[in-house]
């Protein structure tokens, strides 16, 4: 049918939700969700996400008063969506909204929604702390050993106080006790500090405590924050795991290594693009689109900075250093670097190397004091970045004395195979958001009421399943009462890769991605739905959840992509299978094995050889933090590391047509089919185009352009 077609249906499912939409109405697009829907000019935002069922929350009713459906519209140019958004696309700013603005303040861009009318095509997006359900981010540390030895520690020193027959500045008496009485030569202090210095060395009448950081040998020391007196509140630092959908942090005690507290928030960049080609996309089309999504997850970040704090009761003063890991078009966007040439061939970084700056340098101020330091681990191409590098540096799969594929599952897979004796290749592949609930027709990220868990009688093909927030099963006494404050609202991603390999496993679904139809499968839970069939999972008086065709080809297309680039290092390798496999990535930690190897999503091995990894990037910037010699370490290995570009091997397209099958249409899949049998059925009549086939080369252009 294709994409055009796909968005056309969609769009006309948001019409039909609203009363009265014709097809030359308003195009309205919700982001994160993607749902939505033509409707008549004047018709109030918090209206058309209410008939879309956007979540989007409100308390006063519609009256100006609560500000709980604030939303952030776009402007400019989105390729992804295809629609461009003027600047009079909601009606201007009216009585209520000024005077809220007035007494309350409204973030820059943002409107209220009960108020906002539709006038234009509009692309909007919902902020976390509008929706009703706000996402669970489930990236944790995870625990580990890890040798102390940050590159922060705290000095007390004692200073000679000035004498007019032995003139000398201040700070040149500063540095000379620090190297009398610690042997540090040559010491600098932050310029941020200067204009403090002195106030600060007589208010301790001449004894301080200094905060110096070093992260080797080679580096020169710099004074990043002085007290007066001893000051014996301990030190702290960041590990940053800054996704393309999630950023997530992780507090540390330098003293210890603890973590003391973990917060998360989503990227605010997906109101530009959910995966990472819109948003070079986005830059590229509108002029300023790099510094306006630069200034965006700085923001964010900065607010993340003081939710962790929060949490740990401490003040961010005390915060001295951060270690950021991310993939190379937020690497560059977060520094305020163009991402323009990671969009074409050859995919040039402006540089791979590890970076070290200050808060003031990336307009973290004052979230962070100003000479708080901000490491950055090197990239390893230009698709494999900095937190592909933590990765490494968590799961070594250098050392590793068998075949270890690491996968760090997101919208951007990135892939490492390799061991001991193989040396260690790397790429990457494009699998988009639907791994995260997105372009699903139910799907949604994971929030409570989202089902996760799902297991398909295969004799009845009757359903149940588990949601987050609840520990029981959809038929299990009680379920109703104890999922009646959030719902069943939708499916997230761990849920619906075990509801696609439920459904393949139970005779539903065939090998080339086709839903059966009533009679074909003997389940009344598969209907007719325009050309092709889908399945009720679920269905009440508040929602209906279904699975569709075009669902099935979305994961197809994910898997297929993440599939294809396992394989190729595979080929560069000579190997055709793997010893073991470690999923990594805070989606990687819910998925079962068996249900992504069901699906064809990693290849065939034993299931006590895979193993979740939980967030390795966050480890890994953890690692860094706390063992500055592991920075050196990571300098090293990355330059051993193989980087194999799959946007110019021949072989990955044809991996690709092959991965698009349940679980592949030419590697066998001994090991699992040993203990899952497959059903061997073909719901193909001829009819809908729906043989893989096509979906295919839809991925393929897809893929082609996304690289």
């Amino acid at each position: 049918m294709g994409r055009q077609a796909d968005e056309q249906a969609d769009e006309r499912t948001g019409g039909q939700a609203g009363t009265g939409a014709g097809e030359k109405d308003p195009l309205v697009i919700f982001t994160p969700s993607g749902r939505r829907g033509r409707f008549p000019k004047g018709t109030p935002v918090l209206t058309a996400a209410r008939r879309l069922g956007v979540d989007l929350d409100s308390v006063c009713g519609g009256r100006g008063i609560c500000s709980r459906c604030q939303v952030q519209p776009g402007k400019g140019e989105f390729p992804k969506f295809g629609v461009t958004v003027a600047e009079d696309a909601l009606s201007p700013v009216n009585d209520v909204e000024a005077r809220y603005d007035r007494i309350r303040g409204l973030a820059p861009g943002r409107r209220l929604g009960c108020q906002a009318l539709i006038e234009g095509d509009v692309v909007i997006d919902v902020p976390p702390e509008s929706q009703v359900h706000r996402q669970v981010v489930r990236k944790r540390a995870e625990a580990r050993e890890i040798t102390l030895d940050p590159a922060l520690r705290l000095l007390y020193v004692e200073v000679a106080e000035p004498d007019m027959h032995e003139p000398s500045g201040d700070l040149q008496r500063l540095t000379a006790a620090l190297a009398e009485q610690w042997g540090i030569e040559d010491a600098a202090l932050d310029f941020a500090l200067l204009p403090e210095l002195q106030k600060i060395l007589r208010t301790g009448e001449w004894k301080v405590t200094a905060a110096l950081w070093q992260p080797d040998e080679a580096t020169r020391p710099r004074i990043v924050a002085l007290w007066p007196g001893i000051h014996a509140e301990g030190l702290y630092g960041l590990a940053i795991d800054l996704g393309s959908t999630t950023i997530a942090a992780h507090l540390c005690d330098l003293a210890s290594g603890e973590v003391v507290a973990s917060a998360g928030v989503m990227n605010p960049q997906i109101r530009f693009g959910e995966d990472l080609m819109s948003r070079v996309s986005y830059a590229m089309m509108n002029e300023g689109g790099a510094a306006e999504m630069t200034a965006a997850v700085r923001e964010g970040l900065c607010g993340l900075i003081g939710d962790v704090a929060r949490e740990a009761g401490i003040g961010s003063e005390r915060i001295l250093e951060a270690v950021i890991v991310c993939n190379p078009v937020m690497h560059h966007l977060f520094l305020g670097i163009d991402p323009y040439e990671l969009g074409q061939a050859p995919f040039a970084l402006a540089t791979s190397d590890a970076i070290d700056l200050s808060a003031a340098d990336l307009a973290l101020a004052p979230a962070l004091p100003a000479p708080a330091r901000i490491h950055m681990l090197p990239c390893i191409a230009g698709h494999v970045g900095a937190d592909a590098a933590a990765v490494t540096l968590s799961e070594a799969p250098e050392k590793s004395e068998d075949l270890v594929l690491v996968v760090d599952v997101g919208t951007n897979a990135e892939i490492q195979l390799g061991s001991r004796r193989h040396g260690v290749l790397a790429c990457s592949s494009p699998t988009g958001p639907a791994f995260e609930g997105a372009q699903i027709s139910s799907g949604q990220r994971a929030a409570p009421g989202a089902i996760e868990r799902v297991r398909i009688d295969p004799a009845t093909k009757e359903p149940r399943f588990k949601v987050i927030g609840c520990d029981l099963w959809s038929d299990d006494p009680g379920f109703a009462a104890a999922t009646a404050a959030t719902g069943v609202t939708g499916i997230c991603g761990s849920g619906i890769i075990e509801l696609v390999a439920e459904m393949r496993m139970a005779g539903l679904v065939d090998a080339s991605g086709l839903i059966g139809t009533a009679e074909q499968t003997g389940s009344p839970r598969c209907f007719s739905d325009g050309r092709t069939q889908s399945y009720l999972v679920w269905e009440d008086g508040e929602s209906r959840i279904t699975v569709t065709n075009r669902d099935i080809r979305e994961i197809q297309m994910a898997k297929a992509a993440l599939y294809s680039g396992a394989r190729l290092l595979m080929d560069k390798l000579g190997v055709d299978h793997v010893e073991r496999i470690v999923l990594a990535g805070a989606f990687g930690a819910h998925i079962s094995p068996l249900h992504a190897m069901v699906i064809g999503m990693i290849p065939d091995c034993p299931l006590e050889k895979v193993t979740s990894a939980g967030n390795a990037a966050g480890t890994g910037a953890r690692i860094a933090l706390l063992d500055r010699k592991a920075r050196a370490e990571i300098r090293e290995t990355v330059k051993r590391i193989t980087k194999v570009e799959t946007a110019i091997e021949p072989r990955f397209q044809e991996h690709f047509v092959n991965a698009s099958a349940m679980p592949n249409a030419v590697d066998p899949f001994p090991i699992l089919r040993a203990i899952q049998p497959l059903p061997d059925v073909s719901f193909n009549t001829g009819g809908g185009g729906g043989d893989g086939t096509g979906s295919g080369r839809r991925r393929r252009r897809r893929s082609a352009r996304d690289s």
